[in-house]
């Protein structure tokens, strides 16, 4: 069981509109970099570096680096709140 502590940063790291699409687009897309998730999206690359980087301090992306590009895929925490925001 997580803490309330633990849970309030899961929380917390989902809690914006670019964070949750950022994540519904990562699952669609496993391994896709920051520049495929701006075209997706159509949103700014910053803005969406910024959320991304507050995803993995969340506990709910994982970056890989590949030579100069990030790429990301959803943590096993990022799968269930992704589920869950699907479901609520």
């Amino acid at each position: 069981m997580k803490t309330p502590k633990q849970l309030e940063r899961h929380f917390k790291g989902v809690a914006n509109h670019w964070r949750i699409a950022i994540l519904s687009i990562v699952h669609q897309n496993e391994g896709i970099a920051v520049d495929g998730i701006t075209k997706e999206l159509n949103a700014n690359f910053k803005t969406i570096s910024q959320h991304t980087r507050s995803l993995v301090q969340a506990g709910l992306l994982n970056k890989k680096y590949l030579g100069r590009q990030v790429t990301h895929t959803l943590s096993p925490y990022g799968k269930l709140f992704l589920k869950f925001i699907k479901s609520f």
